[in-house]
């Protein structure tokens, strides 16, 4: 993982950023998919309590290149800088993983307890509210669901910073829970 891109986002009035970074990051997805792609990692260097305004994309210069040959912001262009594909610097902060991670409790788990018959009517009522009192503060990705239509987050989890980078392969979504990217 030799080089990467930034995404800066540009939001106005009428698109706020939540949801430029939302569309921008289904693109990546799709891109990712389309491309059979493993070796491209995702982070979001301006990460504090909020996902901020920059998207980057982590990989080596075979994979960047052709991620970026592909077209595959589209329509997004318009809200976005990119830059060209860049080395990594030599000082860094560090390496981290960025991943995903489930809520416990989630709507969807409910209905299929109730669909089976496995939690009462009066247990439904004392999920729902654990479920909110336990709910996760990490940020999030909103995304839509190509074959249901429904939305979903991909909650993120960034990992502690490491001194040595730890190579693997990423999901279709540029996340793992062990392969790390550069942080700077």
């Amino acid at each position: 993982m030799d080089s990467y891109i930034d995404l800066i986002l540009r939001a106005d009035e009428e698109v706020p950023l939540y949801f430029i970074r939302n569309k921008v990051f289904a693109k990546f997805h799709k891109a990712l998919v389309d491309l059979k792609q493993t070796s491209i990692g995702v982070s979001f260097p301006k990460y504090k309590t909020k996902l901020g305004d920059v998207i980057r994309i982590h990989g080596d210069q075979p994979s960047l290149t052709a991620l970026q040959q592909s077209n595959w912001l589209g329509g997004m262009i318009g809200y976005c800088e990119v830059s060209k594909i860049l080395p990594v610097p030599e000082k860094i902060k560090g390496y981290r993983t960025i991943s995903r991670i489930r809520p416990t409790m989630s709507n969807a788990k409910l209905q299929r307890l109730i669909k089976r018959g496995s939690i009462s009517e009066t247990a439904t009522y004392a999920y729902r509210e654990k479920m909110l009192l336990t709910g996760l503060e990490n940020p999030y990705i909103e995304l839509l669901s190509t074959s249901n239509g429904h939305k979903h987050r991909r909650y993120l989890q960034f990992g502690e910073l490491k001194s040595k980078p730890i190579h693997g392969e990423f999901d279709q979504f540029g996340l793992s829970k062990t392969a790390t990217v550069p942080w700077f």
